[in-house]
């Protein structure tokens, strides 16, 4: 089933209890390997980025199951620190084993990553990071090694099969660096590489995602010595080994955000559960901004958009606390349906903008100028068939087919549900007529 269809113009109204976070879980699936034992996950999204996860760390030797929502990793056991170009190209996360392999083994060799098309992701910065604790880089006929010493290189033994570490193995040098650029990906990396990495290492210029404090606070439980969670510096203290552990995950702020301006562009009336408002400051101040009246709990928002038409300027994506990046197309279909001219800047991904030719062919009014969307809000979107190219960009159209007078059909669906466990489920229990086809 890769197609779902809407009826739209119905306001989205009632309540949605939000799945843990695609962008925490698979940093943490990634940790766990660094630990030669069992992690627990609780509230892991049943989603198929973590089953492409799942099925790398597989092939590295580890035992993966799932119970219910809950996640079970058995890593004592690494066979292999040779990551798989299948299914490691099709998912970005899977850069971060650089970082566990190279503490739990002395070396790692990835294929480069790959996962959707919203533009160029170079690993440069990851590279550099590692290359600054003495790490060596070679690259390979179809992706990259990386080695902790000179010992290491171009040898297999260096990960006997019983995942244990020889004698002689080389490890990361504990530093300090700046990131010339706050990188999630940059940053989880570094944290990887240096909780088992000898002496200190002092992390200036972090990324500071909420799904990064998740990571540290996560690898902290573990036995991990990490200093100034949720800041630009971290204070990373090197240790031999971790231990068991469990897990909850926190509330995915990204879809979240999707069913919130779902809701505003069809002028509905939602609470969503299981949040945590903070982590969605930059969405709530412009849904404001538009007419949307939002009142927040410890876990709750509550939004009344049946007034929500006023148009936004000027919004411009960033680097947390900023605006994300994952909600600028959601936005966008939103913005679509204001009374008037609206302005939308990306600058982080240069392909962000793939659903503007899509919007079109619903009767969108919009112009892209190099990093910047300028949109004219019309009476209403028309019906159509539209086709998914990335994550993001489908939960967007799916948003617009149910703003839509009529019938919308969103082709390759698929995409989607590498990020949400049920659009469909979620979204029909908020009145909302859709269904897979």
């Amino acid at each position: 089933m890769n197609r779902i269809q809407t009826r739209g113009n119905i306001p989205l109204c009632g309540e949605v209890t939000i799945q843990g976070a695609k962008n925490a879980a698979l940093p943490l699936m990634a940790a766990a390997v660094l630990h030669r034992g069992t992690t627990v996950l609780h509230r892991c999204p049943q989603i198929l980025d973590v089953e492409y996860m799942s099925g790398i760390l597989r092939g590295l030797g580890c035992t993966v199951r799932r119970e219910g929502q809950t996640l079970i990793i058995d890593a004592r056991e690494i066979s292999d620190f040779c990551v798989a170009a299948q299914p490691a190209t099709c998912l970005r996360a899977s850069v971060l084993l650089m970082g566990s392999l190279l503490g739990r083994c002395g070396c790692a060799r990835l294929p480069y990553p790959g996962g959707c098309t919203i533009g160029e992701r170079p690993i440069d910065l990851h590279l550099q990071v590692f290359e600054r604790m003495g790490a060596q880089i070679l690259p390979e006929e179809e992706g990259i090694g990386v080695y902790a010493g000179k010992g290491c290189a171009k040898e297999p033994g260096c990960a006997r099969a019983d995942g244990a570490a020889p004698p002689d193995r080389a490890r990361l040098q504990g530093c300090s660096l700046r990131l010339s650029f706050p990188s999630v990906g940059a940053t989880e990396n570094a944290i990887l590489g240096a909780v088992l990495a000898e002496g200190t290492t002092e992390l200036d210029g972090c990324a500071t995602e909420p799904e990064i404090a998740e990571l540290c606070r996560f690898l902290n439980q573990k036995g991990a010595k990490i200093e100034g969670v949720g800041r630009q510096r971290l204070v990373i203290t090197g240790v031999t080994c971790l231990q068991d552990s469990q897990y909850t995950l926190m509330p995915d702020r990204i879809v979240a955000g999707t069913y919130l301006l779902a809701a505003a562009g069809t002028r509905g009336r939602i609470s969503v559960r299981g949040v945590c408002p903070e982590h969605l400051g930059a969405l709530t101040e412009v849904l404001q901004k538009s007419g949307a009246k939002l009142k927040t709990g410890r876990d709750v928002i509550c939004m009344d958009a049946r007034e929500a038409y006023l148009p936004v300027s000027s919004v411009r994506t960033e680097p947390y606390p900023g605006f994300p990046t994952d909600l600028q197309s959601q936005l966008m279909v939103f913005l679509t349906g204001a009374r008037g001219v609206s302005t939308l800047e990306e600058r982080l991904f240069e392909s962000r903008f793939l659903i503007a030719g899509e919007l079109q062919k619903m009767g969108a009014e919009l112009a892209i100028h190099g990093r910047l969307a300028v949109i004219k809000g019309t009476c209403g979107l028309r019906g159509a068939i539209v086709q998914a190219r990335e994550l993001r960009g489908g939960a967007a159209l799916v948003a617009a087919g149910l703003m839509a007078e009529g019938e919308t059909l969103v082709l390759d669906s698929h995409f989607i549900k590498r990020g949400y466990e049920d659009i469909c489920r979620d979204l029909s229990g908020l009145g909302a007529d859709i269904k897979e086809l």
